[in-house]
């Protein structure tokens, strides 16, 4: 039945779309954001998006703050008691997205029941549910705003909600799982979840290295197989796993299947049908509505968004969702490049304001991705974490990319290194090329090695050790790299 459903979003995305608009904005208009904007006479997309303007959190937090405090009917028409506390990677301020139960259940779980049903659609003898899901979550515990009012980090909320038969799938103990405090969470989770017969691990790769390797050491086992043979897929999400992928490969020391979703505190909003697709599925019948802003549109007064009959192969949009928790045409900051349109499938491309673009090379996260997995084949290395921002120009030398890199296998040659990611730069990003063409006004990327465990030194001292935190991978100022320069 499930796989009929699935069919016929997938086969009918537009017309999918266009009812989820219709129901959201039925059930917004007597609130008082809808009111505001006038709800009632919206008939039509064209109609919602000249009436209703598009907001990033900024404009957004007022009428949140006000669900915090409470009131009911500010920006959903159902009471709001969960909140996901979002510390992102470009501000220190936290965020707080509106979690209904309507973004529960027709968002979050609706849309991993799908990709376990897209599972065993493509692999129908799989023993997946017979063992126990490891997800390696958040560091945050619930906290109480009020009687009424809780957050915490998604995973946590999740957790928190997941049906009591989601309990038996998963391990370890929610009280282990939802613990603070992450070095003594990372013990008690590797020294429980040895024990158990894991058939599926989730998580953000980074966290999820560590965690194995830990294993390793404590049943003094080669590769995980040995201590989970019936391990047989890894769901990752939060940053590219290209970089990580040989890693996994090496420690897990057996083939099992590599899924990639994009889930976020705002929703989840696509998954990789199964392991060999070109992108992610876009999930169109979810209770989000998906406008895509040409990243060109971005900082104009009036940004100009398509829908899906009006997206293209290979561009980079900026994502603007409006969702089941009350976020209405808003800005979630990640871009993101359709490799295919029959169907819609997606790739997180970057961060609108995680970028390098200090001399007009317009450098995103996917292009230093591919060119730090390039660089790294070519010269037999393995990076660990890296960041990425710009050297501006000076009195005696025009400007460059400086590199922290952490390696996991240290290249042969550091020098090496750097001219194959010079290369696999201007092989992905021709406004880096042009820029970098003799010279002209980016020299050579100066790209010095970090110690082992230097990133997580840097988390740990900013309180964002664990769970979602992620190093910034490129920044257009030299804020994150002069803390980490100053620390080793």
């Amino acid at each position: 039945m499930r796989m009929w459903r699935i069919d016929n979003w997938v086969n009918h995305p537009v017309a999918a779309q266009r009812e989820v608009l219709q129901d959201l904005i039925t059930a917004g208009q007597y609130t008082a954001f809808g009111k505001q904007y006038g709800f009632s006479h919206l008939f039509t997309v064209k109609d919602f998006k000249k009436r209703v303007p598009i907001q990033d959190y900024d404009d957004m937090r007022p009428y949140i703050m006000r669900m915090m405090e409470g009131e009911d009917n500010v920006l959903w028409n159902t009471p709001v008691t969960w909140f996901a506390k979002s510390s992102g990677t470009t501000s220190d301020k936290s965020k707080f997205i509106p979690i209904s139960e309507e973004s529960l259940q027709d968002n979050h779980f609706k849309a991993n029941k799908d990709v376990l049903s897209n599972y065993y659609k493509y692999f129908p003898g799989s023993d997946l549910l017979t063992g126990k899901g490891l997800v390696i979550g958040g560091s945050h515990q619930i906290n109480k705003v009020n009687e009424e009012i809780q957050y915490g980090d998604l995973s946590a909320v999740l957790m928190q909600n997941t049906p009591f038969w989601g309990q038996w799938l998963r391990t370890p103990e929610l009280s282990i799982a939802l613990m603070d405090e992450w070095e003594t969470k990372l013990e008690q989770l590797a020294r429980i979840t040895a024990e158990e017969n894991v058939t599926s691990l989730a998580g953000v790769p980074t966290w999820t290295l560590i965690l194995l390797k830990r294993i390793l050491e404590i049943k003094q086992a080669s590769c995980i197989k040995e201590v989970w043979p019936n391990l047989e897929l890894y769901i990752n999400g939060g940053v590219s796993f290209v970089p990580y992928r040989q890693q996994f490969e090496k420690i897990i020391g057996a083939p099992i299947n590599y899924l990639e979703v994009y889930n976020a505190s705002e929703g989840f909003f696509a998954a990789q049908e199964k392991p060999d697709d070109n992108g992610m599925t876009l999930f169109t019948e979810h209770g989000i509505f998906y406008e895509f802003m040409p990243v060109e549109e971005y900082g104009k007064p009036a940004p100009a968004t398509v829908g899906l009959n009006e997206v293209v192969v290979n561009k980079n949009y900026a994502l603007i969702i409006t969702t089941t928790g009350g976020l209405w045409r808003y800005l979630i900051g990640d871009t993101v490049r359709f490799t295919s349109i029959n169907p819609y499938r997606i790739v997180v491309s970057g961060r609108l304001k995680h970028y390098m673009n200090a001399f007009g090379e317009e450098v995103i996260v996917d292009n230093s991705d591919k060119a730090i997995a390039i660089a790294s084949q070519k010269c037999n290395a393995i990076v660990a974490d890296y960041t990425a921002a710009p050297v501006y120009f000076s009195e005696h030398n025009n400007g460059a990319h400086e590199w922290l890199i952490e390696f996991e296998k240290d290249p042969a040659c550091l020098a090496t290194f750097t001219r194959e990611l010079d290369a696999a730069l201007q092989e992905s990003n021709s406004d880096y090329e042009a820029k970098r063409h003799k010279d002209i006004a980016l020299r050579m990327p100066l790209v010095k090695k970090l110690p082992h465990g230097a990133f997580s030194k840097w988390l740990k001292s900013k309180g964002k050790l664990g769970g979602q935190h992620k190093v910034p991978r490129l920044c257009n100022e030299r804020k994150y790299i002069e803390e980490i320069l100053a620390m080793f």
